[in-house]
């Protein structure tokens, strides 16, 4: 494999360390090569196997142009640059293709070794030899990270771009929607109110207001999603706890259904400047959400709103002892379409960010196995912008 007996014929007629080493190599381009390519490894899907061996042998030329004459960062490059982007399209993980390389260097520096380690002025050629094998992986990994993040911001760029039009589309739906099971509906809940006037001891008149009252709040969320603009915003100074107390009151029926025990505390003094009919909306939907969730829990199933002041800031935060939502979907949960509801739409959340953001506020969740808590914060003196 590796010839001394021919070192002592070279050596009379090569005075250079590089004019000999570059011979060597050449020499054994053949041999090396397919040591190499014996050690690599290779995925089974790999679409670009046929390139591996072109790669290590243009490889090995560069190795043999560095040690002639010092590279270029453009020669470098271009392998580099090529070897990533088939490693991306390609699609395996670039661990392995920085094992391939290192098996590379470390061929070749066996070679190396053996045949020079009994010649002086060696050493420096193979540190360099090994340097370039770390060089060109480090250009390698380098493209292929960058296009790998180019590819997934076109793909986040997609997501968003199909989301505009799934809410687009939505609107368009939502428009004829409404029409279509408003108006119906505001002639079934006219003629519910002439009902208990004239019989008032009617039973199941509450449930059937109730159940009217729901569908009226799901129909307005698609409104909401629906609109460009998320409602002509009246401000007006509102009372949290005034507003929690009917909230609770409404939904007792469905907290009752459920099994599931609400506490509030909040001051009467705490006090926001807002749109109250918006404000309800995030309070009742946030309440609903934790209702649901606590469908799951078997045993003790509790809901805890609180209100406070910190400085120029009301703070509410409703509480419930539901399953942990996995801290990766934290933040997803807000985004338009994203449900972990076997029937859930998906936009309930969204509005409720947006109107708190509408507020100037934030809405934030927090997760853990004990508790799942919502944090509303919104400055005292909000001012409501339009869209």
């Amino acid at each position: 494999m590796r010839d001394r007996a021919g070192m002592k014929e070279i050596d009379q007629k090569m005075t250079s360390p590089s004019e000999m080493m570059i011979d060597f190599l050449k020499r054994h381009e053949n041999e090396m090569i397919q040591n190499w390519l014996d050690d690599i490894v290779i995925s089974d899907t790999d679409k670009h196997k046929e390139e591996v061996e072109r790669n290590a042998r243009r490889m090995f030329h560069l190795v043999i142009r560095a040690v002639e004459r010092p590279l270029t960062e453009e020669e470098m490059l271009f392998l580099a640059n090529k070897t990533a982007q088939e490693r991306v399209d390609a699609d395996v993980n670039i661990s392995e293709f920085v094992y391939n390389v290192n098996i590379g260097k470390s061929t070749i520096i066996k070679w190396l070794n053996h045949s020079f380690m009994e010649h002086g002025g060696f050493q420096p050629k193979l540190d360099f030899v090994n340097e370039l094998f770390d060089r060109f992986s480090y250009l390698a990994v380098r493209r292929y990270t960058e296009i790998k993040d180019q590819v997934l911001k076109e793909k986040e760029l997609y997501i968003d771009q199909t989301h505009k039009e799934r809410l687009t589309i939505l609107g368009q739906m939502s428009s004829s929607f409404v029409h279509e099971f408003r108006n119906p509906l505001t002639s079934i809940v006219g003629f519910m109110k002439l009902l208990r006037n004239d019989y008032p001891d009617l039973p199941y008149m509450d449930i059937m207001q109730h159940e009217l009252d729901q569908l009226n709040y799901r129909i307005s969320q698609f409104l909401h999603v629906s609109r460009k603009e998320l409602i002509e915003s009246k401000q007006e100074r509102m009372s949290l706890m005034s507003l929690l107390e009917e909230l609770i009151e409404f939904l007792y029926p469905t907290l009752l259904d459920g099994d599931v025990s609400i506490q509030s505390h909040c001051s009467p003094d705490v006090m926001i400047l807002g749109n109250k009919d918006e404000i309800r909306q995030v309070f009742l939907n946030l309440i609903m959400n934790s209702i649901d969730a606590l469908q799951e829990v078997q045993g003790y199933r509790h809901i805890n709103v609180s209100c406070e002041m910190l400085e120029d800031d009301v703070v509410v935060t409703f509480c419930n002892n539901g399953p942990r939502i996995e801290e990766e979907k934290t933040e997803a949960i807000f985004e338009p379409f994203f449900t972990t509801k076997d029937l859930g739409t998906g936009i309930g959340l969204y509005i409720c960010r947006k109107l708190v953001e509408k507020h100037n506020g934030t809405l934030t969740c927090r997760s853990t196995d004990e508790k799942t808590t919502f944090t509303i914060r919104i400055p005292v003196e909000s001012t409501v912008f339009q869209p």
